[in-house]
């Protein structure tokens, strides 16, 4: 099978290194180039404990790539994705399955721009890596990976040989009969503790221990799963919260994504993604979303302020 990835970050990496290692046809796109000079001229380097292995590994920038191959599996920031498939539709054929792995919500309408919706699979991951240098990668623990085809009738065959694929690799991967359930589950998680510990310029269990804490995540995960439910996921609110604070005592010395692009890399966020989309579905809907709004702005507000670019 040809896999693009599109988007050679510390997860597209872990992918695109699993993937290789476990025979299939793979390149990396991505638009760094200490990066991708990195990895054309080392390989990518990839940190496993005290362990580490170099892999010759194709590398383009998205103009380089012409070649058409099966599936894109998409690893981008959430602000790149619809710039990254213009950019590389020309390896994107009739038949080309695109996968999207990223965090937080509302990439189907950002794809379904560049994609038939006959070819769009929709996934979510909880695999975890790092980048430690310009071409090289970290990993560390497990994870799994869910996808499922936005037209099962079309799309589910080729989406259930993906899974087949991924775990050749070791992915974990298991076709879903509620993807959109998960995605939104990992997003509300996300906007609880990735905004939170950007703003207050702490880690997980820092945030979680503050005596306001509980209030602010309550009221979180409640403008969630109330949007949730008008985009047609149902979500138990009582539950949803359950999974939260379990997670959040299992990554209590964790920085979040949002924290280490905001506060330690001064880049921009996915706050649109997260919590600015659920605002934004809020207004529309009539649901009052408070919270995510003030966060939100607060966000936006941090990034002007550091002045990012």
């Amino acid at each position: 099978m040809k896999i693009a990835i599109a988007g050679a970050g510390a997860m597209g990496c872990r992918f695109g290194y699993m993937l290789t290692k476990a025979g299939q046809d793979v390149v990396l796109i991505d638009e760094w180039p200490a990066h991708i000079e990195a990895i054309r001229t080392n390989g990518l380097q990839v940190v496993d404990g005290d362990t580490t292995d170099t892999l010759q590994i194709p590398i383009y920038r998205p103009e380089e790539v012409h070649e058409e191959v099966d599936v894109v599996i998409a690893f981008t920031k959430s602000m790149k994705l619809g710039e990254m498939l213009e950019k590389i539709k020309a390896i994107i054929h009739e038949d080309t399955k695109v996968v999207c792995l990223l965090n937080g919500l509302g990439h189907e309408y950002t794809m379904e721009k560049y994609v038939p919706r006959k070819n769009i699979i929709m996934g979510v991951t909880i695999w975890t890596a790092g980048i430690n240098a310009p071409g090289v990668a970290r990993l560390g623990g497990t994870g799994t990976v869910e996808i499922q085809a936005v037209e099962e009738a079309s799309g589910r065959a080729i989406a259930e040989e993906l899974v087949a694929v991924m775990n050749q690799a070791g992915l974990n991967a298991s076709y879903s009969e509620d993807v959109l359930f998960s995605i939104w589950r990992k997003a509300c998680v996300n906007g609880t503790m990735n905004a939170t510990c950007a703003i207050l310029d702490a880690n997980i269990g820092e945030v979680f221990d503050t005596t306001t804490a509980e209030a602010v995540v309550d009221q979180i995960i409640h403008e969630f799963v109330e949007v949730a439910h008008h985009e047609g996921v149902k979500i138990d609110e009582a539950e949803m919260k359950n999974y939260v604070y379990t997670a959040s005592n299992k990554v209590r010395a964790h920085y979040p994504s949002m924290h280490q692009d905001l506060m330690q890399n001064h880049r921009f966020t996915e706050i649109d993604y997260l919590n600015g989309f659920v605002a934004k579905r809020g207004l529309e809907y009539g649901i009052p979303t408070p919270y995510c709004a003030m966060i939100t702005q607060l966000i936006h507000a941090k990034e002007q302020i550091l002045k990012v670019q």
